[in-house]
């Protein structure tokens, strides 16, 4: 695949969403929607909304991840992300709805006592009371409705604030060229990766870790961001590769892939090096109000999925994409990259399940159809937003190095 030059480019490119596509986004919103209308039906109402959790908190992870690759790549001041620039861009100007989603997902949890019922039954910080529990009585200060829903809004706006206004810097840069939106994206990238990386631990915190609040790790809200990472990454890479397949961005090459596999590559060791150091932190202590949370995850039906989460998202990407030819095959780096979208929905699938579901514990149309109604809802949005606009910003200062890009 060689580059290619400005005269063989076409900045005007847009994608079209029609057909296949729209098609089979679609059929999966539908399959979605009746996954989880059956688990309401048949009393599953726990297991469903745990797995609507676990997909809202996927969904608007990814989205996030997003944003933050679009402020770290002008904080960086990098020119070989201008030529993929587009497809994260999508993924932030859905923020908003995929935060609206999950903030719906889980107040209602909170209040039909299905999500976060550990530290939210009534009565539970009253000495008096048979629902008294006194360690989550020392955190009521902290883990009580009306605060716990504030942060989710506050956080998710701000971030989805911060994502509309980089993606809103880039399309008017396209307008009126020169660099004036340049210098915006750069000082709002800056504030926006401070805040973002002191807030997403505790948005982590309250989102997943206090499914089961006796339980705390400190390391909780960066394995969390590990996830969201790699998760990001991958889907760019996946987006990116189909739409060359179809015809599309001509521009990207061999080395755009490479660096987005060696991100992929890179992210993965810190995930599992995270992974890791919470086990074996928590394994070496030994201290019953840590290793609770492992215990439960050791249980027959979460104990292979356990040792297929490390196997997934740890041995298969460092096996697989080692060598830097691994890197640079299309078919390799979208397999890898597939691979690890579900191996990290089976990481949050862990987090979630064993703290979550007390009774109906199980895998099957439930899980399955809600992955896949999310997925779907994703893609329509996503490629929507992509359809708006230009593939390319043809006006950002770097595009001719990003064009030219050759490792």
């Amino acid at each position: 695949m060689g580059n290619h030059n400005q005269q063989t480019t076409d900045f005007t490119q847009h994608y079209e969403f029609s057909g296949k596509a729209k098609t089979w986004s679609i059929i999966a919103i539908l399959i979605g929607v009746a996954a989880i209308a059956f688990g309401f039906l048949t009393g599953y109402a726990e297991r469903t909304f745990a797995n609507l959790l676990l997909m809202g908190y996927y969904f608007t992870s990814v989205c996030a991840a997003g944003a933050f690759f679009i402020a770290l790549q002008f904080v960086a001041q990098a020119g070989w992300s201008v030529a993929v620039l587009r497809i994260p861009q999508a993924f932030a100007r859905i923020l908003p709805v995929a935060s609206l989603i999950l903030i719906v997902i889980c107040v209602s949890g909170l209040f039909t006592h299905n999500l976060y019922h550990h530290w939210n039954l009534e009565g539970i910080s009253d000495p008096a009371s048979p629902n008294y529990d006194k360690i989550i009585a020392d955190k009521a200060a902290y883990l009580n409705a009306p605060f716990f829903i504030i942060r989710q809004i506050v956080f998710l706006a701000v971030y989805s604030i911060f994502a509309w206004m980089l993606v809103k810097f880039s399309y008017n840069e396209d307008k009126i060229g020169g660099l004036s939106n340049y210098k915006k994206s750069f000082k709002y990238s800056a504030i926006f990766l401070v805040i973002f990386g002191f807030t997403t631990p505790i948005w982590s915190f309250d989102t997943v870790m206090s499914l089961e609040a006796h339980w705390f790790s400190t390391m909780f809200g960066w394995y969390n961001f590990a996830a969201m990472w790699v998760s990001g990454l991958c889907a760019i890479t996946i987006v990116a590769i189909l739409l060359k397949r179809s015809g599309y961005m001509n521009w990207l090459n061999d080395s755009h892939f490479h660096d987005l596999g060696k991100l992929i590559f890179a992210f993965s060791i810190f995930w599992t090096y995270v992974w890791f150091a919470q086990f074996l932190l928590i394994w070496y202590a030994n201290m019953p109000e840590e290793t609770v949370y492992f215990y439960k995850r050791w249980e027959p039906e979460y104990k292979p999925w356990f040792w297929l989460n490390i196997i997934i998202n740890f041995v298969a990407p460092v096996l697989i994409l080692m060598t830097r030819d691994s890197k640079r095959k299309l078919n390799v780096l979208l397999g890898v990259s597939i691979l690890l979208i579900a191996g990290h929905w089976l990481d949050y699938y862990l987090m979630i399940m064993p703290g979550t579901v007390e009774e109906h514990r199980g895998f099957g149309i439930i899980e399955i159809g809600t992955a896949i109604g999310f997925i779907g809802l994703f893609t329509w949005l996503m490629l929507s937003q992509l359809a708006k606009r230009a593939l390319i910003p043809a006006r950002h200062p770097f595009l001719d190095e990003s064009i030219h890009h050759s490792i």
